[in-house]
């Protein structure tokens, strides 16, 4: 058993609103960018989507009654926009904020504080339509949306995430096209990497004129950068992929600049003010971790470098990700050191694997167990090392649509039986409450 932490410690769980809320043409919803991605043959493992997930839509209850059983006290969701702006700006859909408003009363009723995340990936398609993220107009349209969903929530909802892993659905979808829109575009990619800092600049500007109270933040997917082998070629990859990855969205957002290597690239799409714009006073620093991640020199690479798989003699989970909490110790020093003393909240961190269910009824999912072990021993060091972390988000409460992975792949620490949506809480569900008790 993890040793106790800070007495105020905010314990969590985390989800998304495309991979856990199903209903995907109901009540007014229209179509995301995933709902197209993932009914594109080819495009998603074994041809899975979205369309039912795990109906969290409809069946939310249980799933507060599930974490008030985890003991949790909070819960990070995303709404999706095109629920309550179906064609991304003009008419609001009413029935999807109403969802939204008996998801947030049910939450505070149960005694858990929402944390709700603005972006987790499903772009209305009209707006994709309209030249989504490479539109810089997309940065008015998002401020606006941000406000639609505070005015409705605000009330009630206190803490707010712009965007979650900026780095992820930019470069996985404008440049690799594994990713929803499925594009493979450099000049593409360093304008959504720009417009996106600026989409994030101003919602916060305005959500801050609103109401100065709120807590506001963003989520950032970070790892330490590995060579995957040795030589001057091997250094530079690294280099690229860090600022890529870790630095260009972070660094323009807390410090007010772009990396050296990008700075160049983005110049053409900057216009005067643009880096005050994007550097607005944040509250917290979102934190999401997983692996240290390997690279390698790629001259067909489209900045140069691509990924790589870990050391063959190095542990992974069933993503074939590296279990290695001393990355994640050393991706916490790194952010206390690179962007100053501002709270850290660990916003998702755990581990994918393949599962069933055991003739008695049970998930033993001991692998996970054993990493959220390794994982939260390597958080209590940093906190003993003076990082200010001041809480942790179990990615996830549910398995899930894992996006280009389909259902293939579980992150939850609750089963979901996908025929009848049965959940089962595993073995890491009692580990965790135990956890969250002591």
């Amino acid at each position: 058993m993890v040793k106790s932490f800070p007495q105020d410690f905010a314990w969590g769980a985390s989800t998304a609103s495309y991979q856990i809320e199903g209903a995907a043409s109901q009540e007014g919803r229209a179509p995301s960018i995933w709902d197209t991605f993932s009914h594109t043959p080819g495009k998603v493992a074994n041809g899975d989507n979205g369309d039912r997930a795990c109906d969290h839509y409809h069946r939310y209850p249980e799933d507060i009654a599930l974490m008030q059983r985890l003991g949790i006290s909070h819960y990070r969701f995303s709404t999706a926009w095109p629920r309550i702006l179906p064609q991304g700006t003009g008419q609001l859909n009413q029935a999807g904020l109403a969802f939204y408003d008996r998801l947030v009363d049910g939450l505070l009723q149960a005694g858990i504080t929402p944390w709700l995340c603005l972006y987790h990936w499903d772009l209305p398609q009209a707006l994709q339509d309209r030249g989504g993220w490479q539109n810089r107009d997309m940065t008015d349209w998002f401020r606006d949306y941000a406000m639609t969903v505070h005015r409705r929530l605000g009330d009630r909802v206190r803490h707010y995430a712009t965007f979650n892993e900026c780095n992820v659905f930019t470069l996985l979808g404008h440049a690799w096209g594994l990713h929803a829109p499925g594009l493979t575009d450099r000049e593409a990619t360093l304008r959504v990497i720009h417009h996106v800092n600026l989409s994030h600049g101003k919602a916060i500007a305005a959500l801050r004129d609103e109401d100065r109270n709120l807590t506001l933040g963003v989520v950032h997917n970070l790892a330490p950068i590995r060579p995957a082998g040795d030589g001057e070629h091997q250094r530079q990859a690294v280099a690229v992929m860090d600022a890529l990855w870790n630095r260009a969205f972070a660094e323009p957002q807390f410090l007010g600049t772009y990396p050296a290597l990008l700075a160049p690239k983005i110049a053409p799409y900057l216009q005067p003010d643009d880096l005050a714009v994007i550097r607005q006073p944040l509250d917290y620093f979102g934190l999401n971790h997983y692996s240290p991640l390997y690279v390698r020199p790629d001259p067909g690479a489209m900045f140069g470098a691509s990924m790589a798989p870990p050391p063959p003699d190095r542990p992974v989970t069933g993503m074939g990700w590296e279990i290695n909490p001393r990355a994640f110790y050393d991706q916490l020093l790194d952010i206390h050191r690179r962007y100053g003393p501002i709270p850290i909240y660990v916003t998702e961190n755990g581990a994918g694997y393949q599962e069933t269910v055991s003739r008695d009824g049970r998930v033993d999912d001991h692998r996970r167990v054993a990493f959220l072990e390794q994982y939260l021993g390597a958080l209590q060091e940093a906190i003993a090392a003076g990082v200010d972390v001041r809480g942790y988000f179990i990615w996830s409460l549910l398995d899930n649509f894992e996006w280009a992975f389909g259902y293939a792949k579980r992150f939850g620490i609750v089963y979901v039986d996908y025929r009848t949506l049965e959940r089962i809480p595993k073995r890491s569900f009692d580990y965790y409450r135990q956890v969250v008790a002591a």
